[in-house]
């Protein structure tokens, strides 16, 4: 069973940010048909803003695009503030979790161009392996259904536990068919899952969460996933009949650019890949 209060308290905030959003992009016009002022963004810190940063900083002048970065910690105000046209684009979610918010929430958001994975990875410390968890850990999961099913799907890779066969994108704790060290999990929301390190042996934190966090996931993970035939690429994504946007084209030949490539190269170490 989900952390019904964590999440009823997470969508509170979301929908009070974006009545915040929506009174400051009041008097903005439909995107769809007005494509003169600059190309707001919504985006994650780390890295989707510090990428979009990079373009702004040293290649937006020079293809002639005004772009505007808005950072937001969550993973639900960016898509419906993309929705109701408080931005313009957004850029933190890969394809399963956004066709899981599209379906439950009735949006219209469609992916434009991926642009890096953020390997999921599995972190303690308590432990120095994965294979040292004792019998009974506390692992903390993300408590969204595809992140927490994906997070599932890294422990299952470990051998940690097994999958019924057919548990899919929404898996959950009541979709393990074994479980030979006991462990026991705690959901949490995904921006929460550095901060509860203190508090469990291990937990599962998706990159972006993890590099703010000050970890280094090509080197701190116990267990990572694997970047080959990987579905959780992170795109740029915009609403339904805005992908012709002239703004967003740019923004999209730029972010998969050679520059932007060896820009995230460099950065981050193998803790981020380029997808393009």
């Amino acid at each position: 069973m989900r952390n019904t209060a964590k999440i009823t308290t997470a969508v509170l905030a979301a929908g009070a940010l974006t009545l915040g959003l929506s009174a400051c992009g009041s008097d903005k016009k439909d995107s769809a048909s007005d494509t003169s002022g600059p190309l707001i963004v919504a985006a994650s810190p780390t890295p989707h803003a510090e990428i979009l940063d990079f373009v702004k900083k040293n290649l937006a002048k020079k293809a002639g695009l005004d772009l505007e970065v808005k950072e937001f910690q969550d993973y639900i105000v960016p898509n419906t503030a993309t929705e109701d046209g408080s931005v313009d684009a957004n850029y933190f979610q890969n394809q399963p979790y956004l066709d899981d918010f599209n379906k439950k929430r009735g949006t219209h958001i469609v992916p434009v161009v991926t642009v890096h994975l953020e390997p999921l990875g599995l972190y303690s410390h308590k432990v120095k392996s994965a294979d040292a968890l004792k019998s009974g850990a506390t692992v903390a999961v993300p408590n969204d259904a595809v992140n927490e099913a994906r997070a599932l799907k890294l422990l299952a890779s470990k051998g940690l536990i097994t999958l019924k066969d057919g548990a899919g994108s929404e898996a959950t704790p009541q979709d393990i068919s074994k479980n030979p060290k006991n462990l026991k999990f705690k959901e949490v929301e995904a921006a929460q899952t550095p901060r509860s390190l203190d508090d469990v042996d291990a937990a599962v934190v998706n990159g972006n969460y993890a590099i703010s966090a000050g970890l280094k996931p090509a080197t701190d993970a116990l267990v990572l996933e694997s970047a080959k035939n990987n579905p959780y690429g992170n795109f740029l994504a915009v609403k339904k009949g805005n992908e012709n946007d002239p703004r967003v084209k740019k923004l999209a030949r730029l972010l998969t650019s050679p520059e932007v490539k060896k820009f995230i190269e460099d950065k981050y170490a193998g803790s981020v890949i380029p997808s393009f």
